[in-house]
């Protein structure tokens, strides 16, 4: 197979992924005056049945129980489910609260979050554009930041949580599926325990308010599970500066969909500051073409 093809090979599960993620906000919007706690909880519950059910087709449960019992995955495990259902829990918020726009620009910066993370944890050294296009994004931040103080923290918060989620769980030896069972597993307590209390005590509709809901909280494990095994087959075939492109797909749907769908205030300083995030996203992906360019080349004289 050439290089070229073996780029492309997994291309069309990372577009189905990181396509899914974008259109993401139509699905959570369904749910709009439900507490965003409780479309977690049942984010939880479902996916747990849904990634087992997987996991057991797949003859693969052991993977799962031995992640879990052994004492240093599971610290890792612990680390990581508490930084995505801080995730999924600000996400939520923000779609059903009007800000999708601040999670489309969460999700843009975090590429450049994963750098500044690499720098800081695992010594690795930033080149010149690098810098330059963190200090882009950096610009572009503290720009909406001036107008949009209330809303700039769901961004930061966003790509804070998913990259050092990234980060942790690429430190933990475990794979993406029995990684993910072992997330929802731990989370499954609190999540049946918030569920059972909306049920009985919380005024505002949740499950059981109506099929229609009922459906689309259901639906919540399968949202959260498809689109992560497609990313983990893609992630398996193809190299990360490729997927790097493929990853703005999602933010990209995200801005589209606030500003042309929601009908989202689009201020003077949104557009400074995501022309910026923009610029950054440029940069960093004519960077990561040098790169793999250089890498193919030092690869053949080899």
């Amino acid at each position: 197979m050439s290089g070229k093809a073996k780029q492309l090979n997994g291309l069309p599960e990372a577009v189905g992924a990181y396509t899914i993620w974008g259109f993401m906000p139509l699905f959570f919007k369904q749910l709009q005056g439900i507490s965003p706690v409780e479309i977690v909880a049942h984010r939880v519950m479902w996916s747990v049945l849904l990634v087992l059910a997987i996991l057991w087709a797949r003859k693969s449960l052991h993977e799962f129980l031995t992640a879990i019992r052994d004492p240093r995955t599971r610290r890792f495990m612990i680390a990581s489910t508490t930084l995505i259902a801080g995730n999924w829990l600000i996400y939520i918020w923000a779609i059903t609260n009007e800000h999708i726009l601040a999670g489309s620009l969460g999700y843009y910066i975090n590429p450049l979050i994963n750098v500044a993370l690499g720098v800081v944890f695992f010594s690795e050294r930033m080149n010149r554009t690098q810098l330059i296009a963190i200090t882009l994004a950096a610009a572009g931040v503290l720009v909406l930041a001036s107008e949009s103080l209330a809303s700039i923290w769901i961004s930061l918060s966003l790509a804070g949580t998913f990259g050092l989620y990234g980060m942790v769980r690429k430190m933990a030896p475990v794979g993406s599926l029995p990684g993910l069972a072992c997330e929802t597993v731990l989370m499954l307590p609190f999540a049946i325990g918030y569920a059972i209390w909306a049920h009985l005590y919380d005024p505002t509709p949740g499950f059981g308010y109506s099929g229609y809901t009922d459906a689309f909280l259901i639906a919540g494990g399968a949202i959260t599970t498809i689109p992560l095994l497609l990313f983990a087959s893609a992630a398996r075939k193809m190299p990360l500066s490729t997927l790097g492109f493929v990853q703005f797909i999602g933010p990209t749907i995200q801005f589209m969909l606030g500003v042309f769908v929601y009908d989202e205030p689009f201020t003077r300083a949104h557009a400074i500051c995501f022309a910026l995030i923009w610029s950054a996203v440029a940069v960093f992906c004519l960077d990561g073409v040098r790169r793999s360019r250089a890498a193919r080349v030092a690869q053949q004289a080899a």
